[in-house]
């Protein structure tokens, strides 16, 4: 489906639109990560193999496109964190979602800030409602870890996703900045980690000597 922002409604798409709906989401999402916001749009057709008018009937802006591309990595972000739900191991769980989200801010930190600098259509209220979404799924996972001990009970959902967004900010202009972020999110998960387990010891076997 494709999302008419004039009216909020939807329309079916044929399967040849489709295919280059999907082709064009695919190289924004590689040119941004490349170029950042100001990919050219141009190019990101000559990638999908179809002329610049067929992007622009599918994305008539420029925000257009920077919204679906990043609609669709939050969305994946959210499934993720929902599939996570049901790992055995909350703190690994937790873990695993928190390298994912780093991921996507450090390669889409530029896109974010494009929507929020525009006042079309509103375009500020969506990146609430995606902020809104990974907000939720990272305290349900967060609040699971502190649940089964592995997490410290005062670790605020807030603060954490705080932090992600200033590791990737920091990461951005180093040399590695995968790397860099990796290092950050290691301290950061050291500073959440509890040590209640760790320092528990099972009880010596015998009587007392």
């Amino acid at each position: 489906m494709t999302r008419e922002r004039s009216t909020g409604t939807t329309r079916p798409m044929r399967a040849d639109a489709r295919r280059n709906y999907e082709r064009l989401l695919e190289q924004a999402r590689i040119a941004f990560a490349e170029f950042g916001a100001d990919a050219s749009l141009d190019d990101i057709a000559r990638r999908a193999g179809v002329a610049s008018g067929t992007l622009y009937r599918h994305f008539p802006t420029r925000l257009d496109l920077i919204e679906a591309v990043l609609g669709e990595r939050v969305a994946e972000l959210a499934r993720l964190g929902n599939d996570l739900m049901a790992e055995p191991d909350s703190y690994q769980a937790l873990t695993t979602w928190l390298h994912a989200a780093i991921a996507h801010a450090l390669t889409f930190r530029g896109l974010s800030a494009a929507i929020l600098n525009s006042a079309i259509d509103g375009g500020a209220d969506l990146v609430s409602t995606w902020h809104a979404e990974t907000f939720a799924i990272g305290t349900a996972l967060l609040h699971r870890a502190q649940e089964s001990g592995t997490v410290t009970a005062t670790t605020e959902a807030a603060d954490v996703l705080r932090m992600i967004g200033a590791i990737a900010w920091a990461a951005q202009d180093s040399p590695d900045p995968a790397a860099q972020a990796e290092r950050l999110l290691t301290l950061l998960l050291r500073g959440l980690r509890s040590t209640t387990r760790a320092n528990q010891r099972p009880a010596p076997s015998g009587g007392a000597t």
